[in-house]
């Protein structure tokens, strides 16, 4: 039984069908991506997996158990941490509070303050702006503090929104590296959604190709990475991503 399995799911984003039929998994321990460019839907993919969005049709099955329409507290409660694109975090709020509130369903506070450790052993510049406002952090600082507070809950599994968006090529390469080690030492699993296949496929396990809202594409992140359509569309550019796809849909099939 797979950890995560998304069955032939219909989303819409106001009237427009975002999601197109959609299926894919995640098992227990895994990285899995979701390559796309800007609109193709990978972002609407984890608001429906995470109960932000409700699906038109089809099924979100976490642990064997369909979860699709449950509130997304409730979805959280069971272990699916949403790490946002643009990163969310409470601006107002000190570091340390934003990891507090990351903990909240917890009750276990010995273990709170272990896993508090934790993330302040893996960003140390966390540790170092503990009572700093959110808001007043750089960037790439705000997107490991939104990593940390998702940690924070222990998550099943973490779902990353672009968290390369925004960020210069050194701090990507960080967070990345980061992530690598969280998935390779804590065994948390993760699927992402990113524009940057380049970093994506070198964290991840197993991938997807998302087109306009379809799933047409799916393999090992090796496959993947040999592929001459994803060399050609994502992996030819840095901006990885709409000129790619306005030169993908030139083409009819895939090879």
């Amino acid at each position: 039984m797979s950890l995560l399995e998304v069955k032939n799911l219909e989303s819409f984003y106001g009237p427009i069908m975002a999601i197109r039929g959609a299926s894919l998994k995640v098992e227990k321990g895994e990285v899995v991506t979701v390559l796309g460019a800007n609109g193709a839907g990978k972002s609407t993919l984890l608001k429906t997996i995470s109960g932000i969005m409700d699906p038109e049709k089809g099924q979100v099955v976490f642990e064997g158990e369909e979860i699709q329409g449950m509130e997304p507290h409730k979805i959280v409660e069971r272990g699916i941490v949403h790490v946002p694109e643009g990163r969310e975090v409470f601006p107002l709020l000190t570091v340390e509070d934003n990891l507090t509130l990351g903990a909240y369903t917890r009750n276990d506070k010995a273990e709170v303050e272990k896993d508090r450790q934790l993330v302040f052993d893996y960003f140390p510049i966390l540790a170092e702006r503990a009572g700093q406002e959110a808001g007043t952090l750089s960037g790439g600082q705000q997107q490991m503090l939104a990593i940390g507070r998702g940690l924070m809950l222990r998550p099943k599994i973490m779902l990353l929104d672009e968290p390369s968006l925004g960020l210069s090529p050194l701090l990507v390469q960080e967070i990345f590296a980061i992530l690598k080690r969280l998935n390779k030492d804590e065994g948390v699993t993760m699927m992402l959604v990113e524009q940057n296949a380049a970093v994506a496929l070198k964290l991840a396990d197993m991938g997807y190709v998302m087109e306009i809202g379809r799933l047409v594409m799916d393999g090992s992140a090796d496959k993947l990475m040999q592929s001459e359509d994803i060399k050609t569309f994502y992996l030819g550019h840095q901006d990885q991503g709409q000129r790619g796809e306005k030169r993908w849909k030139k083409k009819k099939t895939w090879r």
